[in-house]
């Protein structure tokens, strides 16, 4: 049973396909209001638990209560608490953003009146006013998939499904869009969005960060920062590829990440390992600058862990 502050509910959620298991009963719950990041790499399962939240494919095994409702039971019911935009929205490339919208909206029969009244905001704060009478098929990838939310939204949903939204687009859309969830979050609107892009996850409220099919830790991005284990080393190089190499191999080195111009390492001891990564890049003449210890992303959090569970 939810909780009563818990509007999505997850347990012992599996889903296969054929021999290989896509869900390996994974269980976590949603509070209201919250913005809630399924995250990993291709493959983790994510957009399969979307699709068995949105009641459009049936689990193999486990619960989900979505808004009191028993999602398995009666996925039909579910879909009149929720609005899903998956990876490849259907968007009409014929139509007008216009009319795009006004084909939604009459899906679930909202009066024209009503239906202006929720899509000005929408359309003004992804900036897409100009773009009202311009072909679907017309509109950049950052465009459509905001038009994609903006009819995911015209029936004013208590809770919105994301399915890898800002896949492939660019980095102004991209803050249009996240800059659209938090105003609906602030309306009260409770979010599950999932992404391979573990920048995007530092925005979420809580995580739920998936490898092959399992849920390896659920907390929010404060919380699983705080279980790093070890301490992370930024070590810029002009050589990147090559300190990486030379870095990994080294005594107290639990794991190795390359990041723009240089790597994060995280190690077991800072002050020690500081001055034997410097000796064995400069033994090998690799350039490096300043190393410091610095605080860990969710990117270096993810594979610090995903590394903590090889060697267990």
């Amino acid at each position: 049973m939810a909780q009563a502050d818990h509007v999505v509910a997850v347990e012992a959620l599996s889903r296969r396909f054929g021999a290989a298991v896509a869900v390996d009963k994974v269980s976590f719950s949603v509070e209201r209001g919250a913005i809630f990041g399924l995250v990993g790499p291709d493959g983790a399962g994510k957009t399969t638990i979307m699709r068995m939240l949105a009641g459009v494919m049936k689990p193999d095994g486990g619960s989900i209560t979505v808004d009191g409702v028993d999602a398995v039971a009666d996925p039909e019911s579910v879909k009149t608490h929720l609005s899903y935009m998956p990876q490849r929205f259907g968007l009409y490339e014929d139509l007008t953003v216009d009319e795009n919208i006004r084909f939604y909206a009459d899906l679930f029969e909202i009066p024209r009146k009503l239906r202006e009244e929720r899509t000005l905001p929408l359309l003004q704060a992804s900036n897409m006013i100009p773009f009202r009478r311009r072909l679907a098929g017309q509109l950049s990838g950052g465009m459509k998939q905001k038009l994609g939310l903006v009819c995911s939204l015209v029936h004013t949903p208590k809770i919105l499904l994301l399915d890898e939204p800002t896949t492939g687009v660019d980095p102004v859309s991209r803050r249009d869009f996240w800059r659209i969830l938090y105003d609906l979050r602030e309306s009260g609107v409770t979010i599950l969005i999932s992404t391979a892009y573990l920048d995007e996850a530092e925005r979420c409220t809580k995580l739920a960060l998936l490898h092959q099919g399992r849920l390896g830790y659920c907390d929010t991005p404060q919380a699983l920062k705080a279980r790093m284990p070890g301490v992370l080393l930024v070590i810029p190089s002009t050589d990147a590829r090559a300190a990486r190499d030379a870095v990994s191999g080294l005594a107290g080195v639990m794991s190795v990440l390359l990041v723009g111009d240089g790597i994060h390492a995280v190690v077991d001891d800072g002050q020690r390992r500081i001055s034997e990564i410097r000796q064995a890049l400069e033994t090998k003449k690799i350039p490096c600058g300043d190393i410091e210890q610095a605080v860990p992303s969710i990117e270096d959090l993810f594979v610090a862990l995903l590394k903590q569970q090889e060697t267990a």
